[in-house]
């Protein structure tokens, strides 16, 4: 019998090992002193969101996302992804960076404004899908706000890891092939980060204020789900019926292009009955279930960095995957950059482990185990009850936790060896001591922290974006990242303006165009 993937990686890693390949999409909302969305354009000192490489916006106009540059270690990254902190929060006036997934006081639809990108037809193209998010979905659900996780591992080591497996495939085949191994078993395991991770157990009353729900009142004005560890990953954040019925497959990359590839050309009656214009006005993209790739929710994606006009499955198909993007994670309000050293050093670690355990292909069966068990977590994981299935029996959440840290042992103790180092087993520990203590799990803390404040959601959240401004506004840039970062505000608008007049078509003219191809 030949030696297992984790014995196969322990051997030659053990000669060669040059790290993780890293980086963080931050999202967080702008909000004026007393908690409400802020109606405000993108500050100018940012430079233009449409091409600004580390500062654009999501959804809404008031929707910041931070972006750092790809790392090479923790320290590294989130020295980054401060830096880019410090230098929004120079920008913002007497307005504040909400800390929390959940939104800041809202006002329903009208009070969240779409995020604008200029006259481009590419701008425009941004500006037009998110009008088409608004009339499937409402703008609610889009002033959620999270933070991406984005991995992949130098080409090194997928030259030693092809030799130690003996493939015969060519390198980037090989490397997508492994990519969706990674991704087959991070469905798997992926409510584990929702116990331990997910912060989002409480809203402001005025985010349900139209919409019929289940949870109880926390305070006035605050309403929370008694068990649950990520609202923002429920019902009530990021779901649709039309994706409802989609089956996308992540077993391997061409299943995964062309399932997702058939929704964004399968008509979807209610959108066909919303139509793509009103008012002589472009409202939608199509009417087909998924507008583009982009608007398909999921906890993860293989990912490509793509060229202009390129769209997503075009860049995985012509050259394969060459990250993960994790897309689970609720911002941790406790964090003033919304991450944490120890979370993300456990995220390598599980990772690395979903790529170098075996991962056999999963079956319509199992992926509807996968969905309730990553669901079960989200709504109930506080639950000392709560029972999972692993293995075809319910398994108490708890000794599935303790089990599966437990098999990241080796796997941290290998990786700490490479730097006569404990990161990777202090990561572990401190995951353990949330299972071996329910209080410190993340959305614990926050109720915890709310109960003793005797505040709710907004008036918490508040203190902890004053908070947060004063450390990082007191934190000061280094004049050369400061002169960087004005460099690239400077340019992103100059750059924005020469897209704008290097257009040569109608818009639509560049939309028949961009849905043809």
């Amino acid at each position: 019998m030949g030696a297992s993937r984790q014995q196969l990686f322990y051997r030659f890693s053990s000669q060669q090992w040059d790290g993780f390949l890293k980086g963080i999409e931050k999202e967080g909302l702008r909000v004026d002193q007393n908690g409400f969305i802020a109606q405000t354009p993108h500050p100018a000192g940012l430079g233009s969101a449409l091409t600004n490489p580390r500062i654009t916006t999501d959804y809404s106009e008031s929707l910041l996302e931070l972006i750092t540059p790809v790392c090479r270690s923790t320290a590294e990254l989130l020295t980054s992804l401060r830096d880019i902190h410090r230098y929004v929060q120079s920008h913002l006036g007497e307005e504040l960076f909400w800390p929390a997934s959940m939104p800041c006081r809202l006002d329903g639809d009208a009070s969240i404004p779409i995020a604008r990108y200029g006259s481009s037809n590419i701008g425009k193209l941004k500006y037009v899908y998110r009008k088409g998010l608004a009339v499937r979905y409402g703008r609610m659900m889009q002033s959620i706000a999270g933070a991406h996780y984005n991995l992949s591992l130098p080409d090194s080591f997928w030259r030693l890891w092809q030799e130690a497996l003996e493939d015969g495939q060519s390198l980037q085949d090989f490397k997508s092939e492994q990519y969706f191994w990674l991704i087959r078993n991070f469905r798997r395991r992926s409510w584990l980060l929702m116990l331990l991770f997910g912060a989002s157990p409480a809203l402001d009353a005025s985010f349900v204020k139209e919409m019929p729900h289940d949870l109880a009142q926390l305070k006035p004005g605050t309403w929370h789900s008694t068990a649950a560890t990520s609202l923002r990953m429920g019902d009530l954040g990021y779901h649709n019926n039309a994706q409802a019925a989609l089956n996308i497959c992540f077993n391997e990359l061409t299943t995964y292009t062309h399932t997702l590839a058939r929704a964004i050309h399968t008509p979807w009656p209610p959108y066909e009955a919303i139509g793509t214009r009103r008012d002589g006005e472009f409202i939608q993209i199509n009417t087909n279930i998924l507008q583009i790739e982009n608007e398909y929710y999921s906890a993860v994606r293989p990912k490509r960095t793509a060229e202009r006009e390129e769209k997503p499955i075009q860049a995985l198909e012509a050259r394969g995957v060459e990250y993960v993007e994790i897309r689970c994670l609720d911002l941790d309000p406790f964090s003033p950059i919304g991450v944490t050293e120890t979370q993300v050093d456990f995220l390598d670690l599980f990772l690395l482990d979903c790529l170098i355990c075996d991962s056999a292909v999963i079956s319509d069966a199992e992926c509807n185990l996968l969905d309730r068990n990553y669901k079960d977590v989200i709504n109930r994981g506080r639950e000392a009850e709560l029972e999972l299935f692993l293995d075809n029996r319910l398994t108490p959440v708890k000794t599935a936790a303790d089990q599966l840290l437990e098999r990241l042992r080796p796997l941290a103790e290998q990786l700490d060896g490479f730097n006569d180092g404990k990161r990777y087993q202090r990561a572990l520990a401190a995951q353990q001591a949330k299972l071996d203590d329910p209080s410190h799990v993340t959305s614990a803390r926050v109720i915890g922290a709310m109960s003793e404040s005797e505040q709710g959601h907004l008036e918490w959240t508040l203190g902890m974006a004053r908070r947060h401004q004063q450390e990082l506004r007191s934190d000061y840039l280094d004049d050369q990242a400061r002169v960087e970062f004005e460099a690239m505000a400077e340019q992103s608008v100059i750059d924005q303006k020469a897209m704008e007049a290097g257009d040569t078509l109608t818009f639509e003219e560049f939309l028949a165009n961009y849905l043809e191809s």
